[in-house]
């Protein structure tokens, strides 16, 4: 029998405990029969400012992966959102390949990860030079260009925010992302590109695609279409920028 409110699919979406975006953000773009369920990977709220602590951070949301997607399939989701975004940029093309191949056999579904996901949007696009805005600090940001490069993109600009913390990515006010935007935009770019699951940008992105006049993928919006489009839902949903409404 089909679940009372997700009838046609229910995606399951691990995230860190300290992220406050996401649920916020995706729920507005379900479609009727479409259901998101959270788990949650046990992070600490701390700063992040230095090698070690970010290097240790990262590895926390590592090691608390597994038991997070345990969690969440006891509701026995139709596919699975990697939503901890750093990681799924983590160490090039071949690491995520394999760290997607072994989620899905942890899961037993299918799983959307941020990398691939965007990448597949800026595809579906033909963009291919493009800008990104990131919330981490300097070692994160060569990870998420290194990782774009390889994938056969060029990446004209990126600015990292630098937040201190976990916490505070989330305390980033649209005003910002606004800001960084028209600072990355340049008329050889073909598409801006927002990464940090915990820094808001959905709907900043859908207005900047009317500033810009080009793709602007905030990456919490570009999961939940890679994720429904995965499981057959290809409903397109108006208001919440060109990538749902148009692909």
């Amino acid at each position: 029998m089909a679940d009372a409110l997700g009838w046609r699919k229910k995606i399951g979406v691990v995230v860190p405990s300290t992220n406050t975006i996401v649920q916020p953000e995706m729920d507005v773009l379900r479609p009727a029969g479409v259901t998101f369920h959270l788990a949650r990977v046990s992070i600490k709220e701390r700063p992040l400012t230095s090698e070690q602590a970010f290097l240790e951070h990262v590895q926390a949301m590592r090691d608390g992966l597994g038991a997070a997607i345990e969690q969440v399939m006891t509701c026995a989701p139709d596919h699975l959102v990697m939503g901890v975004a750093l990681e799924a940029f983590w160490g090039g093309l071949a690491a995520s390949e394999k760290l997607t191949a072994e989620l899905e056999a942890k899961a037993g579904v299918g799983v959307s990860m941020g990398s691939f996901a965007t990448a597949a949007a800026l595809r579906a696009f033909g963009a291919r030079r493009i800008a990104i805005l990131t919330p981490h600090q300097p070692r994160g940001d060569e990870m998420v260009r290194a990782w774009f490069v390889e994938a056969g993109f060029e990446v004209v600009a990126l600015k990292g925010l630098k937040c201190p913390s976990p916490r505070e990515i989330a305390q980033v006010q649209p005003q910002a992302i606004r800001d960084s935007l028209r600072e990355l935009d340049a008329p050889g770019v073909e598409a801006l590109v927002q990464v940090g699951t915990n820094l808001v940008g959905v709907d900043v992105a859908a207005e900047g695609e009317r500033w810009f006049g080009k793709p602007v993928l905030a990456i919490n919006a570009v999961l939940a279409w890679h994720a429904m489009r995965a499981t057959g839902i290809e409903d397109r949903i108006p208001g919440h920028g060109r990538l749902l409404a148009e692909h």
